[in-house]
């Protein structure tokens, strides 16, 4: 179990940066890279004896998730970076609807 969490752990921070941008993609002239916020995890366990009375010991887990932020596309005009909308409105709104909620309560306490 030790050799399989190792080499994993080796395989995760190897990747690094490219995690977070995608390899170059080139469609009709145009160069899109993906970009994205990763996060992951794995766990691991230990061995037991074993026997009759005992359980053998075992262990293992994981898991991740990606968030599309968008991609920067290269093209005869230029670079710039396009976002992903239905991110943007999942992260905005919540956002917007805090923040409004504060601005309320500030304006509530200057009037008294």
């Amino acid at each position: 179990m030790t050799n399989m969490t190792l080499k994993l752990a080796e395989t995760l921070s190897a990747s690094g940066i490219k995690s977070v941008y995608g390899d170059p993609v080139v469609v009709d002239g145009t160069t899109i890279v993906p970009v994205a916020a990763v996060q992951f995890g794995f766990g691991g366990g230990e061995g037991g004896e074993g026997g009759e009375d005992a359980p053998a010991g075992s262990g293992g887990g994981g898991g991740g998730w990606a968030v599309p932020f968008g991609a920067y596309v290269s093209d005869e005009t230029g670079v710039r970076f396009r976002p992903n909308l239905i991110t943007l409105l999942a992260v905005g709104i919540p956002f917007l609807w805090v923040a409004g909620h504060a601005w309320a309560r500030v304006i509530k306490a200057l009037k008294r």
